[in-house]
């Protein structure tokens, strides 16, 4: 067993890690107070070949190896949490699905505008259908060599950025492992527009949208995986985007940790700097543990995502725990900065803000908690 990383995913973290620190940690207080990320850093991203990581050279991608892939997010994610959600929703996700569920010719369609300049979306979410698919209401009827789509969906990240959007709707109205099907649907469908953009707790800068869909036309191409096949494309691609949280709140808790380092170290009280103090040495001690528990964790998931084996079980024990440890880090960092650490003028307020919203999107802790015992149990 070997734990240390190759040359190359060394390198990964050395180049993602310097262009974030020059090109997106000096703006993301900015991007979070204008809630919105400028299209010329989504560009710089695809430039870099960080949006095209999943995405094999043959479709003009940067093919990265799967921890590579996850360690690009984290460093991200050290930088701005917002930034990283979009990255995450378009590589961990979207790219996963598309590779995994797709047909040939539609990876030779998409994953090469996935790779070069189109932002992906992911859309299962509605307002009776948030952990139960189930409640899925949108419809897709047969109509000659087109399924019409109707019906809102809400809490699409990426919604207002995206060109293209895997969306799940109903075929069937039967059980719903076998009634759902995913689509593949471009963002200029006639019949498709976004509606409210939330406005959010943390990850303020990623968009999270409505989409409505009004006789909106597919063609049955542009099915994703098989009529009636959309539960398990849906279940299979969450396990990868789990992936891709955990790498995001790795790199917010290890934010936290280095701001509460650097802050001990500078900030002095009763005649010497906090990091003298116990208490303060133990919130720290904790945090850099726990860091390295959830980042290998979410390595060995990776990993194992890498080389094309099941890892149901170590995405959700990954996503769960680095969620809970970024909150954990998040919360501490405040604490540690005291009544700095409330304002707006110190970052650790933002990264609270952002560690949240891990333990909710892409599944709960409590759903994550409920496929680890299913996993175990079954």
């Amino acid at each position: 067993m070997d734990f240390e990383l190759t040359e190359e995913q060394k390198m990964v973290r050395r180049t993602v890690r310097e262009f974030a620190e020059k090109e997106i940690a000096p703006r993301a207080k900015d991007y979070d107070e204008r809630e919105e990320l400028p299209w010329e850093l989504i560009k710089k991203l695809f430039e870099q070949g960080i949006m095209g990581s999943m995405i094999p050279v043959e479709y003009g991608g940067s093919e990265l190896d799967s921890v590579s892939q996850t360690i690009a997010v984290e460093e991200v994610a050290r930088a701005c949490a917002s930034t990283a959600m979009t990255l995450s929703i378009h590589s961990s996700l979207c790219s996963y699905a598309i590779l995994k569920f797709g047909s040939e010719e539609q990876k030779e369609k998409y994953l090469p505008r996935l790779a070069k300049d189109t932002v992906a979306a992911f859309s299962l979410t509605e307002a009776e259908a948030g952990s139960d698919p189930s409640g899925i209401k949108t419809t897709a009827k047969m109509d000659g060599d087109e399924y019409v789509l109707n019906g809102t969906k809400i809490f699409v990240t990426n919604g207002e950025d995206a060109g293209l959007i895997i969306l799940f709707a109903r075929t069937d109205t039967g059980d719903p492992r076998r009634a759902l099907t995913a689509f593949l649907v471009e963002k200029d469908t006639p019949g498709l527009r976004v509606g409210k953009k939330e406005r959010k707790l943390g990850v303020r800068a990623a968009s999270l949208t409505e989409l409505i869909l009004e006789n909106c036309r597919v063609p049955k191409e542009n099915v994703l995986g098989g009529v009636g096949e959309g539960y398990k494309v849906a279940l299979a691609s969450l396990d990868s985007g789990r992936i891709g949280i955990a790498a995001q709140a790795i790199g917010i808790a290890q934010a936290s940790l280095e701001a509460s380092i650097k802050h001990s170290k500078e900030r002095v009280q009763f005649g010497s700097p906090i990091a003298g103090f116990q208490a303060i040495q133990w919130m720290i001690a904790d945090m850099a543990t726990e860091i390295e528990a959830a980042r290998l964790l979410t390595y060995k998931a990776a990993y194992l995502r890498g080389r094309g084996v099941r890892f149901t079980l170590e995405a959700s024990m990954a996503k769960l725990y680095a969620s809970e440890v970024a909150m954990k880090a998040a919360r501490n960092a405040v604490q540690i900065f005291g009544g700095y650490g409330l304002t707006r003028d110190y970052p650790v307020e933002r990264f609270f803000r952002d560690a949240k919203c891990t333990e909710i999107y892409e599944g709960t802790s409590e759903i994550q908690r409920m496929v680890i015992a299913n996993q175990l149990l079954r």
